[in-house]
């Protein structure tokens, strides 16, 4: 069983909660629950938890306040949120588990699916400065994290030149000339980037429209690549392509 608290500064949402954790009683043993950021840090120190549900928004501070606070990140964190555009994208990013409130019972059991993977706790450190990062610039530059046969690569959204699936693979090339292969799909990749300038020119291809340097005519015709590469365009992609490129051109 997973050694839980829950942190949140509204009793009906700690009950929300506690109802779901309920629902997995071989999963969940619950240690306590804490409606303030100093509360939960002495909770999480004093209980040793392996698993700590964290509300975004406690009182007149954060989630976040919390998280700087602690000295040893070695727990899991499944982020709580009733703002759906508040810091989604950074959690996306950062590839950090949250729920929407109100939390949706499918939603849950899809969280407690991945916490059933036994996941390392290692790379959560730099999963955080992803997000810290990525809250702070907001619409400047973003960091991603990627998973990887070998963990997780963390790298510079604007160091992406395109993006190549490969069945239930998708390999990543940056513009350091680097190659990333991980098991997501290209289309995860695309839900992530496509309001970040990427533009999925292919069924195969997801591309950074700041590195295209030449669009060439044709059917669909291609795109050339900063890299050199050459990538072809799908006919019904073309129009919206040439609008989107012509827009940051």
């Amino acid at each position: 069983m997973i050694k839980t608290i829950i942190i949140d500064d509204e009793q009906h949402c700690t009950d929300a909660v506690l109802k779901l954790t309920s629902s997995y009683p071989d999963v969940f043993n619950v240690l306590g629950t804490f409606n303030t950021v100093e509360a939960g840090i002495e909770g999480t120190t004093s209980l040793q938890p392996e698993l700590v549900f964290l509300d975004v928004m406690i009182g007149n501070q954060t989630g976040f306040d919390y998280l700087k606070q602690i000295e040893y990140i070695n727990f899991n964190i499944v982020f709580t949120t009733a703002f759906e555009t508040y810091a989604v994208e950074a959690f996306r990013f950062s590839a950090l588990d949250y729920l929407l409130k109100p939390i949706d019972k499918d939603d849950f059991h899809a969280t407690v699916l991945k916490l059933k993977k036994v996941e390392e706790t290692s790379h959560l450190k730099n999963k955080i400065e992803v997000l810290f990062h990525n809250l702070k610039v907001k619409n400047a530059l973003k960091r991603i994290s990627i998973a990887t046969p070998d963990g997780y690569v963390f790298v510079e959204v604007s160091d992406i030149l395109y993006c190549n699936a490969d069945i239930n693979y998708t390999h990543i090339y940056t513009k350091q000339g680097d190659k990333i292969t991980t098991s997501k799909t290209l289309k995860t990749f695309d839900k992530l980037l496509s309001n970040n300038h990427f533009f999925r020119v292919h069924n195969s291809y997801l591309v950074n429209l700041n590195y295209v340097t030449k669009y060439t005519k044709g059917k669909g015709g291609y795109v050339t690549m900063k890299d050199n590469k050459n990538i072809d365009v799908s006919i019904r992609r073309k129009e919206e392509f040439i609008q989107r490129f012509i827009k940051i051109s």
